[in-house]
């Protein structure tokens, strides 16, 4: 009678549990998430096709712009390029906007940051400057055309 009663409760877990898992809704990838949330507060902002781990992103301030997943070697990264050599005061807020929302990290800290790094390039630094700031790896090059500036963390951080 015991036995019954128990086997009776165990199927009556066993139906609650298929249930419930039926009946959630299927996840998305944390980094299409991201792009969504990205998409929402950015305005102007519009997300493109998806390749190699890789959500292609555009915006009128920048040539191109990439939101790069997470991978052995970085948690997130993301990837700007200004159509100048000396990126407008826009391309540097739509950098550090983005580098707020992905890495959770204060919008004047990103904007810091990334004045920081495109500042830094020229005749004493060079046209490739590497920084460190608030945990973030901050990569600026420019070419005689544009400029780059990407932005990443590492996975052990």
């Amino acid at each position: 009678m015991f036995i019954h009663r128990l086997r009776g409760i165990f199927s009556a877990v066993a139906l609650l549990a298929t249930v419930t898992l039926a009946a959630s809704p299927a996840r998305a990838d944390r980094c299409d998430d991201l792009a969504r949330q990205l998409k929402s507060q950015i305005d102007g902002l519009s997300v493109g096709r998806t390749a190699a781990n890789v959500i292609y992103l555009s915006h009128p301030a920048a040539k191109q712009l990439r939101l790069g997943c997470a991978s052995r070697n970085f948690s997130n990264e993301l990837y700007a390029a200004s159509a100048t050599r000396k990126p407008a005061p826009a391309f540097t807020d739509l950098v550090a906007s983005a580098a707020a929302v992905i890495f959770t990290i204060p919008k004047p800290d990103t904007v810091k940051g990334t004045t920081r790094c495109l500042g830094r390039m020229g005749i004493f630094r060079g046209d490739d400057v590497k920084l460190r700031y608030r945990r973030l790896d901050l990569r600026c090059t420019r070419n005689k055309t544009s400029a780059n500036i990407t932005i990443s963390r590492g996975k052990d951080e």
